[in-house]
């Protein structure tokens, strides 16, 4: 029996945060005498970050400090913490109350550091696999994202939390991310890349949003007068406030009049200088700023932060569900691709030797780079999540194929025991002092002992330290168990420095974000005294530091190759671990269409061995696959499923969850097939992009172009099989009505089923797509069960954006409802008239 959290969205909007009227008028008149009363430096201070992470409090006023932190899959600033799925995975599970749950569990994490903001979710639309932030956006669909990013934020906002939707908007390429303009009509900037945005601000009540770095039309996304102000503020009737990406702000006074609330991370540009100057000039009214100030105010009120500033008291984490929560998020997400005569899922009962082939199987890749990253508290690799669900019958071994240029062995942060002493007798792990200032000099503030050396210590370690200027010294002593050479390894920001036996062999004392590593010869049973000293400047607390022993040879790609080869050789089966990583796909540049790492010659020269292989791929979308698709007998594609997305991949390889994610981005089976693929970068280098594929992107495009994908949008295999019927349209008022469709599971597994119901026109005064997924449903079903999915359709659902008119508007005539298990494969279709 599959294990499932229901998460139910009856009475979410309930949950969300609301006042009456009246609670309203009060605070905005308590609001309005915050604002008379701060000065004018108060006022042109307030719009602009302060300590990197938060808005400036106001003591005098009882305004608080409130603080953020980069959130889309974790509370990334504090330390270790629950890594959930990348949201393209909640993109992928069609499942809003999977995307609720995760919100409110991020949330949950925030609250308890005291963090007021989250920033998060990201849903830019897909517009080419090549973006290097596409994992932590919600595909290519604006409906679908709309509504994933909408079940997030009202998940987050209902724990008394803000959410913050960015990137707004059109941010859909890192590449030159800062002076690149993301250039395109009217029509297609309404109809494909704001559309998700609209629904957060209108529906779920997104409280922040945030600007993008790139330009718009020509025009920074931060100063955008026609995007903030206008479509925003005006045409949407935002009532939050907009704030900028770190350092994404290029003309303060611009910022200011095109309606930019708060410039992050500090007063670079939006400075009290330069706000001062263009107020005393007349060329900006003190009014626009007190609007920001009113804004930003607002939502205080609104979340309670007046009264509740510090909103982690009395406030506890269930970490058990928030775990759970992430493995599910990863369960209704992953997405079979390929299952070659019914090849998974595997009975262990008939392998003996198993053997994880590639980059990703170890350790744990739970999320893609950049600023999302988070550090997992309780990270699982796919080489120990595969050797536990198959057991102790089944031998399981890992390969990593290929030469990924780590600094670090994998295996390098590993327990030894260090001890030191206490009144002449050993004691198990280290100790250490702290002191509040850089050189370890004066009053200790803190003497304690650690359970061992190898630490990863960074803001939760440090959490009861001073922020800044503090300093520390670990001391400890080693005795290895044999004569060989060992390496010595320290991650640190800022300054470090290591002593063995006295001798400093590594010295690293100045502000710095680096690695470090010495090698040295010890002997066996031999007692070495450890000393690790270290000190935080600015920025933030970190500090790594183990021993393991030392590489003896330095491989090459050809070994890695070699010795993945014998290792297929020998196994029963095959299971590839590849894909991308943090360091290849990330924040602040693109990725390649090709795998890297040469993975690419790995899986063919492996499968030419073992025909008995599957692929488990990670990665933010699609990849070229063409080198290997016909070699392999199953695929799952992984996303970046978090800290618990191994042990789902290895369910789900074994039948212990069935697969129900479906794609919520067209693979194309060629780099070329793409419609931007001869329009994505700006070629000719005069700082524009011209989205040429127009409102015809995604499935849109396919449908139109007549190129089949090698996956279609909405595509993804199960273990059992789905009969659709019964489809019935009723016309409940003016463009409104309801549909209803009887689904059956008709296999011999449990299984979920994401229903999607598409619109098409069959004539229209404008080019349209042939349809447009416009409502989804998850269900799960026994074998043998039967039920009835009901949908709603509204004139959102029959609308296009009008170019000439500038306008909504609906042509009547012939529409056709499609209900499919993908954009490609329709069950059911019926015509109505509008």
């Amino acid at each position: 029996m599959e294990r499932r959290i229901i998460y139910s969205l009856a009475g979410i909007a309930l949950l969300l945060i609301t006042f009456s009227a009246a609670a309203q008028n009060k605070s905005s008149a308590k609001i309005e005498q915050l604002i008379r009363q701060m000065t004018l430096q108060e006022k042109l201070h307030f719009v602009a970050g302060y300590e990197i992470f938060s808005i400036t409090p106001i003591k005098r006023l009882d305004i608080p400090q409130t603080n953020m932190s980069d959130g889309p899959v974790g509370i990334r600033n504090y330390g270790t913490i629950t890594a959930y799925p990348a949201t393209i995975t909640l993109a992928a599970s069609f499942d809003k109350s999977i995307s609720f749950a995760v919100g409110k569990a991020l949330a949950s994490e925030a609250r308890i550091n005291n963090v007021h903001m989250i920033l998060g979710p990201g849903m830019n639309i897909h517009r080419s696999p090549l973006c290097g932030r596409n994992f932590e956006y919600m595909g290519e669909d604006p409906y679908l994202a709309g509504q994933i990013a909408g079940a997030f934020i009202k998940g987050i906002q209902q724990q008394g939390v803000i959410a913050v939707a960015k990137h707004y908007a059109a941010n859909n390429q890192e590449y030159e991310r800062h002076d690149v303009s993301s250039n395109m009509d009217e029509r297609i900037l309404q109809e494909i890349y704001l559309p998700a945005f609209k629904t957060c601000v209108q529906d779920a009540k997104v409280a922040a949003v945030m600007t993008s770095y790139n330009p718009v039309n020509d025009v920074h996304a931060s100063q955008n007068e026609i995007l903030i102000n206008q479509i925003l503020k005006k045409d949407w009737g935002f009532k939050g406030f907009v704030m900028t990406d770190w350092a994404s702000t290029y003309d303060g006074v611009a910022c200011a009049k095109a309606g930019l609330d708060l410039e992050m991370p500090e007063p670079r540009h939006m400075h009290p200088d330069t706000l001062l100057a263009a107020i005393n000039n007349g060329n900006l009214d003190i009014k626009v700023i007190e609007d920001k100030i009113r804004r930003i105010l607002n939502m205080y009120d609104r979340f309670d932060y007046f009264k509740n500033p510090d909103i982690s008291k009395g406030y506890t984490v269930n970490q058990l569900f928030n775990r759970n929560t992430a493995l599910e998020a990863a369960r209704g997400g992953i997405v079979l691709l390929k299952n070659k005569n019914y090849f998974l899922p595997l009975d262990k009962n008939k392998i003996k030797k198993i053997v994880i082939i590639g980059p990703d199987g170890h350790p744990a890749t739970s999320g893609g780079g950049g600023s999302s990253y988070t550090t997992p508290l309780h990270p699982m690799s796919l080489h120990q999540a595969v050797k536990k669900i198959a057991g102790s019958e089944v031998e399981v071994i890992w390969e990593q194929g290929v030469d990924i240029g780590r600094k670090i062995p994998v295996d390098f942060f590993e327990t030894f025991d260090f001890y030191y002493y206490k009144n002449g007798e050993k004691q198990i792990g280290v100790m250490a002092d702290f002191y509040a200032n850089r050189t370890m000099s004066g009053k200790k503030i803190i003497s304690t002992t650690y359970k061992n050396m190898n630490m990863q210590a960074d803001a939760m370690f440090f959490k009861n330290l001073p922020k800044y200027s503090f300093s520390a010294k670990f001391s400890c002593y080693f005795q290895p168990k044999k004569t060989a050479k060992y390496l010595f390894g320290i991650a640190g920001d800022d300054g470090y420095r290591l002593f063995i036996d006295g001798k400093a062999v590594i010295n690293e004392w100045h502000d710095q974000d680096a690695i470090s590593r010495y090698d040295t010869l010890l002997e066996a049973h031999k007692e070495y005294k450890i000393e690790l000293e270290y000190y935080q400047g600015s920025g933030r607390a970190l500090l790594q530091f183990s021993a393991a022993l030392a590489v003896t040879k330095e491989l090459t790609d050809a070994d890695y190759r070699t010795q993945a080869i014998e290792a297929a050789k020998n196994a029963d089966l095959v299971v590839f671990a590849v894909g991308f990583d943090p360091n290849t796909e990330s924040e602040g540049f693109d990725r390649t269409f090709d795998l890297p790492y040469n993975q690419n010659e790995l899986i063919k020269a492996c499968a030419a061995v073992n025909a008995n292989n599957v692929m488990v791929l990670f990665s933010g979308g699609n990849v070229n696959m063409n080198p290997w698709i016909d070699a392999t007998k199953g695929l799952i594609h992984a996303w970046y499923p978090g800290q618990e997305g191994a042990l789902a991949v290895a369910e789900i390889l074994f039948g212990i969850t069935n697969p129900s994610g479906k794609l919520p981005v067209s693979f194309e089976k060629n780099a070329e097939d793409n419609p931007t693929y001869n329009n994505y970068k700006d070629d000719d280098k005069d700082g524009k992009v011209f989205y040429k594929e127009g409102i015809f992107m995604g499935y849109r495009f396919y449908d139109k172009a007549e190129i089949k994908p090698r996956f279609p949008f909405g595509f993804g295999l199960s273990y059992t099989t789905f009969a659709y019927s019964d489809l019935i349209i009723k016309k409940t008022s003016i463009n409104k009505y309801n549909v209803s469709v009887t689904i059956k599971n008709t296999g011999k597994k449990e299984g979920a089923e994401a229903v999607q119901l598409y619109v098409g026109q069959t004539n229209c005064s404008v080019p349209r797509p042939q349809k447009e997924l416009k409502d989804f449903a998850k269900i799960n079903l026994q074998p043998g069960e039967t039920k009835i999915i009901k949908m709603q359709l509204d004139e959102n659902a029959f609308h296009f954006f009008h170019p000439e008119k500038r306008k909504w508007m609906i042509d009547p005539g012939e529409f056709t409802i499609y209900i499919g298990a993908s954009s490609e494969d329709i069950r059911l279709n019926e015509k109505i008239i509008l």
